[in-house]
């Protein structure tokens, strides 16, 4: 099979080197930056350049580029493709590329559109920090667009073959409702946090607690910026949630009030405990 990724970042880098290491597949792939291109190629991200003149033998394109830069890429390529190939991006929003590609698939109805979303990352960006080991164990998710239940049923086999440990299929909403509270509320948290003027003074008195709470303010603002401008009736839901929480522990804290505090943490403890049992559960984790 002939697999095309149109962006070496993070995340289309270590598609790449997966795809390379672990399939007989011929991986072509395309980067804006002349770097990331060379970068590739040491790192073995793919085997061939993608161009305008190859792209039509393509099987499965991966689109992974920031989502202000989708919408152009998506119309560039689908005239250039040939009848029956497979087209995935992975944006980490959903609900503005699954209209588009609704749009796209009444133009094109011989392409298949699927929105994936791998869920895994670093605080690191670039094609320089991505690895073949990125996506093992991690969970892929699916939104279908237009394609038969054969083609999303390969598409998930193929994603459990290359290290995912999970695949899950969802809707564009209920993607980008979840991706508010378990992604970016996260990284929006940490940046809050780090904020603190204590930040500039703490060495010494630091352990795991500092580094898992600031971990995701490393990012990159740009593309951050457009995932979460982008999803924010969600997210500023999921802000409103968080806020209230933190005005009640505000509250018992400016009234001393132990046994409320200690109310309002066992309540987070048990939610945590709960959260953790129905994880391993659909993991099937012991």
């Amino acid at each position: 099979m002939n697999v095309g990724i149109v962006g070496l970042g993070l995340i289309g880098g270590s598609l790449g080197r997966t795809l390379v290491g672990r399939t007989d597949d011929k991986i072509f792939a395309y980067d804006l930056s002349e770097s990331a291109m060379k970068t590739g190629k040491l790192l073995s991200a793919y085997h061939e350049e993608l161009t305008d003149s190859n792209v039509g033998e393509i099987d499965v394109l991966f689109l992974s580029l920031y989502p202000n830069a989708l919408e152009s890429v998506l119309e560039k390529y689908c005239p250039l493709l040939k009848d029956g190939a497979l087209v995935c991006d992975c944006c980490g929003n959903k609900r503005r590329v699954v209209s588009q590609m609704k749009k796209l698939s009444k133009k094109y109805p011989n392409l298949n559109f699927v929105s994936t979303h791998p869920m895994a990352g670093r605080e690191f960006s670039g094609v320089s920090h991505s690895t073949a080991t990125l996506f093992d164990r991690a969970s892929m998710i699916l939104v279908p667009v237009s394609a038969d239940l054969r083609t999303v049923a390969n598409l998930k086999e193929y994603c459990k073959n290359i290290g995912f440990g999970t695949v899950v299929i969802t809707t564009a909403e209920e993607h980008d409702r979840i991706i508010a509270f378990t992604s970016q509320l996260a990284h929006l948290v940490s940046s809050a946090y780090i904020k603190s003027e204590t930040a500039s003074s703490f060495m010494g008195f630091s352990a795991g607690s500092f580094r898992d709470m600031t971990r995701v303010a490393r990012l990159s603002p740009e593309m951050w910026a457009q995932l979460t401008v982008d999803n924010s009736d969600f997210l500023v839901n999921e802000l409103d949630s968080i806020i209230n929480s933190l005005e009640e522990y505000k509250s018992a804290l400016k009234d001393k009030d132990f046994d409320k505090m200690k109310a309002l943490l066992a309540d987070g403890n048990e939610k945590k405990l709960i959260s953790e049992k129905n994880r391993r559960a659909f993991n099937n984790e012991k």
